[in-house]
């Protein structure tokens, strides 16, 4: 089985050609793990949000669901927060986080985090069992 590549962390694989390739096709979710830095994370991150809001409104996408994340019932991973945020596209969400607006407030998610992840969801067809 091929190995994926991996971010300079080696936390996360990255699957950017994959995400690229997709760039026109249906509405994509954007699922957020986030674990703040001790010490003036969590403030840094509504700062964020607060920064990052009028772009996520530009772009046509909007947050479906955040929630404080309580202790995991199966698996070994607690996080802070917990974000679903929904985009047009994949090139809508691409062109929002490569922007000049989006590129000068980036810092302060960096500042709020000590740890986080980020998976594209693909909404399941309806019909399908799992779709519920």
């Amino acid at each position: 089985m091929p190995t994926r590549p991996r971010s300079s962390n080696n936390s996360t694989p990255i699957e950017l050609p994959e995400f690229i390739d997709r760039a026109d096709e249906r509405p994509v979710v954007m699922l957020n793990l986030l674990d703040f830095k001790p010490g003036g994370g969590r403030e840094r991150s509504e700062e964020y949000a607060e920064a990052v809001g009028p772009l996520l409104e530009q772009a046509g996408a909007k947050v479906i669901f955040a929630a404080t994340a309580a202790a995991p019932l199966i698996g070994p991973s607690e996080w802070d927060v917990v974000a679903l945020v929904e985009y047009p596209t994949r090139r809508v969400f691409l062109e929002m986080v490569s922007s000049e607006k989006y590129l000068e407030i980036a810092h302060l998610r960096t500042e709020a985090l000590d740890r986080s992840e980020l998976h594209p969801l693909d909404r399941l067809p309806e019909g399908d069992a799992l779709a519920g």
